[in-house]
């Protein structure tokens, strides 16, 4: 496939022309859907194969896992709250977190009327919250310069 590909410099920019079969086949073998949060919160979506494809099973575990951390941390809630506001033992939590072990639709349907519920309180203090007062400026001493 070598033979098949010409480089072209435009207005010193280097381009390479190759097939359009060829570029279609690396663009299909580069796809990887977008990490839906930023590395080190959760497990680690799973690699594709040679031909581009996901492992269904371990993919939707990883990515179940990563939404549920997101939304947990974005709380401020650890694992032991978030089991006790599900009614799910923290070791389910945990296998779930990691990705070990695929939750049955009960089980994420708890978790996340947990999470949900959980916003609403947080949204509902935030908007009952008198609004922060102002710090009052310090004395200024004679001169105009402050110790």
């Amino acid at each position: 496939m070598a033979s098949d590909v010409a480089t072209v410099s435009l207005a010193g920019t280097a381009f390479v022309i190759l097939p359009a079969a060829e570029y279609e086949r690396l663009r299909a073998g580069s796809r990887r859907p977008a990490q839906d949060e930023s590395p080190g919160e959760g497990p680690p979506l799973p690699e594709p194969d040679d031909r581009g494809r996901f492992p269904a099973i371990a993919y939707s575990r990883a990515s179940l896992a990563r939404k549920i951390i997101r939304r947990r941390q974005a709380l401020g809630i650890g694992q032991a709250e978030l089991a006790r506001l599900a009614g799910v033992r923290v070791e389910t939590l945990n296998r779930i977190e990691k990705a070990h072990t695929t939750p049955s639709i009960a089980t994420v349907d708890k978790i996340d009327r947990a999470l949900s519920q959980k916003a609403a309180e947080a949204a509902e203090a935030a908007a009952t919250r008198p609004p922060a007062a102002r710090p009052k400026p310090s004395p200024k001493r004679p001169g105009g310069k402050r110790k």
